[in-house]
């Protein structure tokens, strides 16, 4: 069995120590370490006798999940797919496939504070183009964002939309944009519409139609990944029972996505228990 882990902070790697350590072959894909890089030092952990920072914490979790066998890819995840029993994660250097998957890279990104996007929501703003790309057939649609991430989105809308227009937001276009994707550099001032999104407002008081606005601000955040594999997500966390489990069989979930407390301790525990489940997963397979 092959353990697919996104995310390489507490519970990614407690997740990776416990499905190896049950037999399963696992690979590790993150672009960074996410939050605990952050931690400029940490003194409340079990077992660290002096303050330690967050990076060098991360740093020795790795090493020992390495010892182990573990196998740790730096990529940037852009989607996920699969049918419950095999998965792809699609990532922007490789597509990496496994049996099971586990969703570990922390708390749901904010979104942009752009009036109309919270207004909008489910009425043509949207954070997800696999889940919704096919209400848009024929119609203008725009991406929001300015990475890779981005891009992707806009390779999803393409076969449906009768358009597709990139909205960086001030930022600086990402490489391989097709020549039939409208590129707006300029700053967004506010979404407008009636019932539903109509059009963007810029800065500088110019507009793009538009009957839909689909966010990918920076990396695909948790929320983001779990509805493409359609788990279930509230309020921005992702809803699993006590053994990390998710309503799609092969999904599990670990750490700060998954809501509650906002600790080392309590990711590491709950990505013990999802490659636990893992590892359950397979025997039951056998």
């Amino acid at each position: 069995m092959h353990v697919l882990i996104i995310g390489a902070g507490p519970a990614g790697v407690s997740a990776a120590l416990y499905a190896r350590r049950g037999g399963a072959d696992v690979t590790v894909i993150a672009k960074e370490i996410g939050a605990l890089k952050a931690a400029e030092t940490i003194e409340n952990y079990y077992g660290i006798e002096e303050p330690v920072s967050g990076s060098e914490l991360a740093r020795r979790g790795i090493a020992g999940a390495r010892r182990l066998g573990i196998t740790f890819v730096t990529d940037e995840v852009l989607g996920i797919t699969g049918d419950g029993t095999s998965f792809a994660v699609e990532g922007k250097n490789e597509l990496y496939t496994g049996d099971a998957v586990v969703l570990a890279t922390g708390a749901t990104r904010k979104t942009l504070s752009i009036p109309g996007i919270r207004e909008f929501t489910g009425r043509g703003v949207s954070s997800c183009a696999v889940c919704d790309a096919f209400f848009y057939r024929g119609k203008t649609t725009s991406v929001i964002g300015a990475g890779e991430y981005a891009l992707h989105e806009v390779q999803v809308l393409l076969p449906h939309a009768a358009q597709v227009q990139l909205l960086t937001n001030g930022g600086e276009p990402p490489s391989g944009v097709p020549p039939e994707v409208a590129v707006y550099t300029e700053r967004i001032a506010r979404i407008e519409g009636d019932r539903r999104v109509a059009r963007v407002v810029f800065a500088d008081g110019t507009t793009a139609n538009t009957a839909g606005v689909f966010l990918a601000i920076g990396t695909a955040g948790t929320a983001e990944l779990a509805r493409k594999l359609g788990v279930l997500v509230e309020d921005g966390k992702i809803v699993v029972n006590a053994q990390m489990e998710t309503n799609v069989p092969g999904v599990y979930a670990a750490g700060d996505c998954t809501g509650g407390l906002l600790q080392i301790v309590k990711a590491a525990y709950e990505g013990a228990q999802a490659g636990l489940s893992t590892v359950r997963c397979m025997h039951k397979k056998k």
